[in-house]
């Protein structure tokens, strides 16, 4: 693999290719300054175009659907989140020798925070985010695929590929103890009401916070029409166990959803460990902490 590359697929991208890119497709915008954005994102490089816009390319095949299903539905559901969301400002297409479709968005103000300043509001903010999110009409929204790598399907369809992860980690991790937090988490009840609407991917990284408060969320390659419970990885990865409950009270989850929502947290944790061990050291380490956070509440038995 490429020195700074993630992934074997992945696509050349750099400044000077999505300055032709612009300059081609929106010579609106050919004289606004561009520059790289730092990111432990993974499907899709991001560039700042002037002050207010960025420039969201995929990375990867898996990622190019992301962008055709990003500019039909963000539009429809930003109306109805309490909180702003990337709405497309415009579709550019392949070109330059770049493979696929890609995307222009405003540019949300805010930071990706490494400690929440008030995680007790943070956590009901993200909750009411969530709750509305879940309650969208998901009338011609995609199920989980390809598109949103599977996001959202039942947590059995991950058995296979969580235990060749576990196995993959036998030096890193007590795999006795992960697989019984597994399989706890496997035995949990299937849900039995219709599915919904979920982001997929509600990480740190795709969170923004302007004045130690919430302020948007990014990110939507992982949005489709699946099981909530896909939702609540972030009980695991941001919130502590003192503020985990908070969040979950103000979800109102229920038990086996609280439970597939951790196997959720444990299996994404687990594949995305040895996968960007080398290659997105950030991400690795949020996938450690994440580990760890669920085995606890497992030995506890909460």
């Amino acid at each position: 693999m490429a020195a700074g590359k993630m992934h074997a697929d992945e696509a050349e991208i750099d400044v000077s290719l999505v300055r032709r890119l612009v300059d081609a497709q929106f010579p609106q915008w050919a004289d606004l300054p561009l520059e790289p954005v730092a990111s432990s994102g993974t499907d899709n490089a991001m560039y700042r175009l002037g002050e207010d816009m960025a420039v969201r390319l995929p990375r990867i095949p898996g990622a190019a659907g992301q962008v055709a299903k990003e500019q039909r539905w963000l539009p429809r559901l930003a109306s109805f989140l309490p909180l702003p969301v990337p709405e497309p400002l415009g579709r550019g297409t392949s070109g330059q020798g770049y493979p696929w479709n890609w995307s222009v968005y405003p540019w949300l103000k805010g930071e990706n925070v490494e400690r929440i300043a008030d995680p007790r509001r943070t956590a009901v903010d993200l909750a009411g985010f969530v709750t509305a999110l879940h309650a969208i009409d998901t009338g011609g929204g995609p199920p989980p695929g390809d598109h949103n790598f599977f996001r959202g399907v039942p947590l059995a369809a991950r058995d296979a590929a969580t235990r060749r992860a576990i196995a993959e980690l036998a030096a890193t991790v007590d795999t006795d103890e992960v697989t019984a937090a597994w399989e706890t988490a496997l035995r949990a009840p299937a849900r039995s009401g219709a599915d919904v609407w979920i982001h997929g991917d509600l990480s740190s990284g795709n969170l923004l916070f302007r004045q130690d408060r919430l302020s948007a969320v990014i990110d939507f390659g992982g949005l489709g029409v699946g099981d909530p419970a896909c939702d609540l990885i972030p009980a695991w990865e941001i919130f502590s166990a003192e503020h985990r409950e908070g969040f979950r009270d103000a979800l109102s989850a229920d038990a086996a959803t609280w439970q597939r929502g951790r196997g959720w947290a444990l299996s994404v944790a687990l594949i995305q460990l040895p996968y960007y061990r080398y290659t997105n050291p950030p991400l690795a380490a949020r996938s450690r902490h994440v580990i760890a956070e669920v085995l606890a509440d497992h030995r506890s038995g909460v």
